[in-house]
């Protein structure tokens, strides 16, 4: 994701990362407690389930090496609005969303790149997704 990345800009991002390592079956993000943090998995498998307030929890998707899950917390939201646990063990980089939201503000050059490339990483989800997810986290810049 970070490939050919300005060095920079890199360098400002790489001190906000820090390796986080999670056991087979933890319980990484629960639904509802503080978004505080984006993950990027380095290796492992994840998965991510969503619980109605009225029903059992649905299994989203699963994410696995170059992924990213933890978006609550760069787009602003209080919560996280799905949890995430641990198929496999579980390496990853986190970063707190409000250090990354004020990375981005504070340099702004830096935050369009790294805005593009976190955008990239989930667009090949829906058709827009870059747009659409860009536009998302420059509003959950300005919260």
């Amino acid at each position: 994701m970070f490939k050919n990345m300005n060095e920079e800009h890199l360098k400002l991002l790489e001190r906000l990362f820090e390796r986080y390592s999670f056991r087979s079956g933890t319980v990484v993000v629960k639904q509802g407690e503080p978004a505080d943090f984006l993950y990027l998995v380095i290796s492992g498998k994840a998965q991510v389930s969503f619980k109605p307030y009225d029903g059992s929890p649905i299994t989203i998707s699963h994410v696995g090496k170059d992924s990213l899950f933890g978006w609550s917390a760069v787009v602003g939201s209080q919560t996280y609005t799905s949890s995430v646990t641990a198929i496999d063990d579980l390496e990853t980089y986190r970063i707190r969303g409000s250090r990354l939201r004020n990375l981005c503000i504070q340099y702004p050059e830096a935050g369009r790149d790294i805005l593009e490339r976190l955008a990239g990483a989930v667009s090949s989800r829906w058709k827009n997704a870059q747009e659409q997810v860009k536009a998302i986290l420059v509003q959950g810049m300005q919260t």
